[in-house]
């Protein structure tokens, strides 16, 4: 599923649509819970208290998080593309339990040119759309290109990248790129990229099919409505039948109703998005009370941005200091009751090629480090320092953030920093976060794609700017309006570079002018929860973020 969000893509529901802003959601803890309902007719949800009616084989979960639309070329929240994933396939995927890409769709990794540009890719040729249509690849490339030309939120990701899409042969697919791009493969695994049938949709600007979906996956779509969603078994399905007779999710209005109807056994599965306080007590009670509580890391990131168009944070010494008062277990221990990690680099832990550079750097809560680097910078307690904190008002999560940062802060600094926190509805605050209003916002990042490239290239490069400011382009979407020509190059290179030996070294240093520049300072890492009733099996979320609902099943 790339830039600081103001933006919006995954579920804030405002977008201003240019082709280098990404996704970001400015969320409550642990999940999305997006604004915008459904919008299809219907009232399926049974009461909080009531048990579910798995029927025979069928497995029912549970959630707060809703789907606007399920047209691949138009969704780009996080819900729709885990339901896009177990009702599609895509050309490349992931080993299960892995971040090893393998063929999927496609019978082999693509063949690339030496000039980086052209990949050759084989298809299958024993795949049957859910509506009968024979997959080939016409039909992928019909896919794609309607991705591209019809103007919905996630089309930039490829259409950014891609010149040309053919079809050069009944079961060969040629991608014709507008610049060398190393992560293209893990790019083509995005849940969007999924074949559907040119019988049911055409391709047009805005022209969208929100509430249907006709692709090649284990599952078809038999309900969709504002409060649940069916997905049946796919007879026909080319690869292995689901662990189950089907699926049956039940979208809840409040993370109460959700927790409550779990813990009284009307749901074989809770996922997204309780509170902590609710997480804390169902591993309290896994023992005695008949669950699991599956436990995974995730890529989503949270920092702060720091406007360097904002005096004093145009003084590298100052943005230093910044990150030197951070004090991240202090964050994880009284806000996130350890349902967090804290995050070093804005590249995941999850990646081995992420390193803790802020840690190695700054440390936490250095409150020495910090007053040594204010003082150089010509502050003292004659001549302070006030630093304002912005974040969305609906985000409870930030809000209890920022003010324990001013705490400890403030605390730790006596009379020579002052924090103000700040907070603004949150459509204004990403309409203006890109005219640097805002010195400093809280922010978190949800990635397009398992690669590094999707946490550097919307953070790190510019497309216009001078004298040290972003004019235009992912760092000035960001806030932070960071702009390095060295950083530009770097991005590029890494962005170009097939050798992954070479494109790791480049995106280490990469990681070391983030920790030198200090446009973000990253604060943590989100963790993910699954609950299961015991006796539901195969429940996992993978390496890279996806929920795979055809390897559950009842023991």
């Amino acid at each position: 599923m790339s830039s600081l969000v103001s933006w919006m893509g995954k579920g804030n529901g405002i977008w201003v649509r240019q082709p280098w802003r990404r996704v970001v959601q400015f969320v409550g803890l642990f999940g999305l819970v997006f604004a915008i309902a459904l919008g299809c007719a219907g009232n399926n949800q049974p009461a909080a208290d009531a048990p579910a009616d798995s029927g025979d084989g069928r497995i029912t979960i549970g959630t707060t998080l809703t789907a606007r639309t399920l047209d691949p070329a138009d969704a780009y929240e996080t819900f729709p593309g885990i339901l896009l994933y177990n009702l599609g396939d895509r050309l490349y995927t992931y080993e299960p339990g892995t971040t090893n890409l393998v063929p999927q769709l496609a019978t082999e990794l693509p063949t690339v040119s030496d000039d980086g540009l052209t990949y050759t890719i084989p298809l299958r040729d024993d795949v049957t759309l859910h509506d009968g249509t024979p997959f080939n690849a016409e039909v992928m490339a019909f896919s794609i290109q309607r991705f591209m030309e019809n103007g919905g939120r996630p089309a930039y990701l490829l259409s950014d990248k891609i010149a040309t899409a053919e079809a050069t042969g009944d079961y060969e697919l040629t991608l014709t790129l507008k610049t060398p791009f190393a992560a293209f493969p893990a790019l083509l695994s995005f849940s969007g990229v999924t074949p559907v049938s040119p019988e049911s949709y055409e391709i047009g600007t805005g022209s969208f099919k929100p509430d249907s979906f006709v692709g090649t996956g284990p599952y078809k779509l038999s309900g969709f409505t504002s409060d649940s969603i069916k997905l049946d078994v796919n007879p026909e399905y080319w690869g292995d039948a689901p662990a189950n007779q089907g699926i049956d999710i039940q979208i809840f209005t409040s993370p109460a109703n959700l927790y409550n109807t779990f813990r009284t056994g009307g749901l074989d599965i809770a996922y997204q998005t309780l509170d902590p306080e609710q997480v804390a007590a169902l591993e309290r009670e896994e023992s005695s009370g008949g669950w699991q509580v599956i436990e995974a890391g995730t890529n989503v990131i949270n920092y702060m941005a720091l406007n360097q168009k904002i005096a004093p944070l145009d003084d590298v010494k100052v943005r230093q200091a910044i990150a030197a008062m951070v004090d991240r277990p202090l964050l994880n221990e009284r806000v996130f009751q350890g349902q967090a990690e804290p995050l070093y680099s804005l590249i995941p832990a999850s990646f081995d090629i992420a390193e803790p550079v802020f840690k190695d750097a700054y440390g936490d809560g250095d409150f020495d480090k910090a007053k040594t680097l204010l003082t150089e910078a010509g502050f003292s307690e004659a001549n302070p320092l006030t630093l304002e904190i912005w974040y969305p008002s609906a985000s409870t999560t930030r809000s209890i953030v920022a003010n324990t940062l001013k705490e400890s802060i403030e605390a730790g600094l006596p009379g020579l920093v002052t924090v103000s926190v700040q907070n603004t509805e949150g459509a204004t605050l990403w309409e203006n976060v890109g005219k640097g209003i805002y010195p400093i916002i809280l922010a978190n990042w949800y990635p397009d794609y398992y690669d590094p490239d999707t946490f550097i290239q919307p953070f790190m490069s510019c497309e216009t700017g001078s004298n040290n400011l972003c004019k235009e382009g992912p760092s000035q979407a960001n806030g932070s309006f960071y702009y390095s020509p060295e950083a530009n190059q770097l991005v590029a290179k890494q962005q170009a570079e097939q050798d992954p030996d070479a494109r790791q070294q480049v995106i280490a240093d990469l990681q070391q002018m983030m920790v030198d520049d200090v446009p973000y300072v990253p604060l943590w890492q989100n963790k993910d929860y699954v609950f299961a009733q015991d006796g539901i099996e195969g429940v996992a979320v993978e390496p890279t973020q996806q929920f795979l609902l055809w390897q559950i099943s009842r023991g």
